[in-house]
């Protein structure tokens, strides 16, 4: 059994089977990653290139070592040193990749849609590293991996996600991974925070830290995106902290030994504190583990199972 469709553009494509799936793959793959010898034959001949039209650290590296630990060929382009910046269009970049023999192309895009756009237009597969404010599929697999690792069966579990749901595109992706693997989900936020139709999406919204936080054995934590501040949607960071900021006293309405995850990078002090960033309840470190699972996991399930 493999993935359906030949790109995996957003968590609403997959059902719970190919979840599974991925999630039993990427087990498998963390096997790889804890040898001495990080390096498996298995895409030998194929080429891996990522495309980011926006900045990123997890996510490209991530993909970057999952490729190279399969022994494919990854050629990373920042679109800040190649022919974009001179007015080359998302299709044209997409067709000329293709003619150079590329297999997978890992696109993040600040426009949401773009991977589709690029996905209608190449035969390579496509793999969404987050577009716009929409989705982050692969972000959301490597938070259910972490979840399942630490708590095992995700099905009944409360999960709060909490801080700027509006500019999320991994709040999105979660509610939805989330919902599929069973989850009770709720978003919590300011008012100006919240973006419209979260409760059509599945998710109960709150805008008290508390209810959201009450029996949850899941705490995912969401950056403030502090380039967005001046835009008003709330008075002062201290203001937002004092709210919605995550401490160790806050903590204690969680379920105990509740899981703290946020997909990074943090703003210590700000969403979450240092405290609560360091402790024994904090999986933000194992998450980045997971990262590189899943995301072997996917290349694989995309290009490595013929004769494996």
């Amino acid at each position: 059994m493999g993935l359906r469709a030949k790109d995996l553009l957003s968590m609403e494509q997959l059902d719970k089977d190919e979840i599974d799936l991925i999630l039993y793959t990427a087990k498998e793959m963390k096997n790889i990653i804890r040898r001495d010898i990080k390096k498996v034959p298995t895409l030998r001949g194929k080429t891996l290139v990522t495309l980011f039209y926006e900045p990123s650290t997890r996510t490209r590296t991530s993909f970057e070592l999952a490729g190279k630990y399969m022994s494919a060929d990854v050629v990373n382009i920042s679109t800040a040193a190649s022919s974009v910046v001179k007015g080359e269009s998302l299709k044209d970049t997409g067709l000329t990749l293709e003619m150079m023999g590329t297999d997978v192309v890992v696109i993040r895009h600040g426009m949401a849609g773009a991977p589709h756009l690029l996905a209608r237009t190449v035969k390579a597969h496509v793999i969404n590293g987050g577009d716009g404010f929409h989705e982050h599929p692969t972000q959301s697999l490597l938070d259910l991996m972490t979840i399942r690792e630490k708590l095992g069966d995700i099905a009944g579990l409360k999960a709060a996600i909490i801080g700027d749901i509006l500019h999320s595109r991994v709040a999105r992706s979660n509610v939805v991974g989330l919902k599929k693997m069973g989850a009770e989900v709720w978003v919590c936020g300011p008012p100006t925070l919240m973006p419209p139709g979260m409760e059509e999406m599945g998710a109960r919204v709150t805008y008290e830290l508390e209810e959201a936080l009450r029996g949850a054995q899941v705490v995912m934590m969401l950056r403030i995106q502090l380039e967005r501040q001046k835009s008003g949607l709330f008075p002062t960071l201290r203001e937002y902290s004092r709210l919605y900021g995550l401490d160790m006293e806050k903590l204690k309405i969680a379920s105990p030994g509740a899981l703290v995850m946020h997909p990074g990078p943090i703003n210590r002090g700000v969403e979450i504190s240092a405290e609560v960033a360091d402790s024994l309840q904090s999986v933000i470190n194992e998450q980045v583990a997971c990262g590189v699972a899943v995301r072997m996991a996917l290349l694989y399930l995309m290009l490595g199972q013929k004769g494996e």
